[in-house]
């Protein structure tokens, strides 16, 4: 699919069709990340940083699923 940069306000900006935004499940308003790759940049609405912390919620989580039974009940 091939996007053109225009002008908004002093900035520069792409605009994404329809179709692209609900692919991706986006609507005006909604954050997209950017990650750089060896063969270009990513877009996407999935947040590679907050992944990594949720990934390491659900290890402790599981680790200490004792101990939060416990203090849930309390």
């Amino acid at each position: 699919m091939k996007l053109k940069i225009t002008t908004v306000g002093n900035s520069a900006g792409v605009i994404l069709p329809k179709e692209l935004l609900a692919r991706l499940r986006l609507d005006k308003g909604d954050e997209l990340y950017a990650s750089e790759l060896p063969d270009g940049i990513k877009l996407s609405p999935y947040d590679p940083e907050l992944a990594k912390q949720m990934e390491v919620a659900e290890r402790i989580m599981h680790k200490d699923r004792n101990l939060l039974r416990k203090l849930a009940q309390s």
